[in-house]
């Protein structure tokens, strides 16, 4: 049965939605514009990486999400907060602070709800996330039991009861990189920054997490593709 992916262009998306298209091809993904720095890059790579896969791809407007969030991944007269790597297993000093400082209110809980419209209308059964369990521990709309908890009110809230699974939910960034070398996913379409500038900074957490996976699993070329400066 074909699914409804949460297709951001990022790392985690990108391996989840390739993972599952293993077994299940076919499919819709869906691209979120709520104001966010990253909105244009993520949307033309996520239909560039849609294209590659063969699936479907949407792009949705979400501008009153813009309007009621002041974080930095909207609000330009925010810094985005960055890290060094030896800042990333800080949590209680530094990592919870910045989740902070970029959390959008209920994005994750929204863009599953209206993907589940989609998934409803369209048959399908499954919605596909890319979580992970790295930032699963601070943010919470990450984990195992964020994704229990929510297909417990679609049980109820669709006639076919679709489901989220995420094949990268119990992965850290460094599996997730594993995985996806396995999977030969299309790496220079990959864009997991907070920014949306020609190439990713290095600097946002988004990006020195990627980093650290790639340079723990021995893949420079990949490095050297995705970032300008190191």
């Amino acid at each position: 049965m074909a699914g409804v992916f949460l297709l951001s262009a990022g790392l985690d998306s990108t391996v989840a939605m390739a993972r599952f298209l293993q077994t299940e091809p076919g499919g819709l993904a869906l691209t979120f514009d709520y104001g966010q720095r990253a909105a244009n890059q993520e949307i033309d790579r996520a239909a560039r990486i849609a294209a590659f896969y063969q699936v479907r791809h949407k792009a949705i407007k979400l501008p009153f999400l813009a309007e009621i969030t002041n974080t930095a991944l909207v609000n330009r007269g925010q810094a985005v907060p960055e890290l060094d790597e030896a800042d990333l297993d800080k949590t209680l000093s530094v990592t919870l602070q910045t989740a902070e400082q970029v959390w959008v209110p209920n994005r994750n809980g929204l863009f599953i709800n209206v993907a589940a419209a989609f998934a409803e209308s369209l048959g399908y059964a499954a919605i596909v996330a890319g979580f992970n369990a790295e930032e699963a521990v601070t943010f919470p709309d990450n984990s195992p039991q964020f994704v229990h908890t929510v297909n417990e009110a679609l049980a109820y809230s669709t006639l076919n009861q679709v489901k989220v699974v995420s094949p990268t939910a119990n992965l850290s960034k460094m599996e997730i990189v594993e995985l996806g070398v396995a999977l030969n996913i299309p790496w220079e379409l990959v864009w997991s920054c907070y920014h949306g500038e020609h190439k990713m900074c290095g600097c946002c957490e988004s990006c020195r997490r990627l980093i650290r996976a790639l340079k723990a699993k021995g893949q420079n070329d990949i490095l050297a593709t995705l970032f300008e400066v190191l």
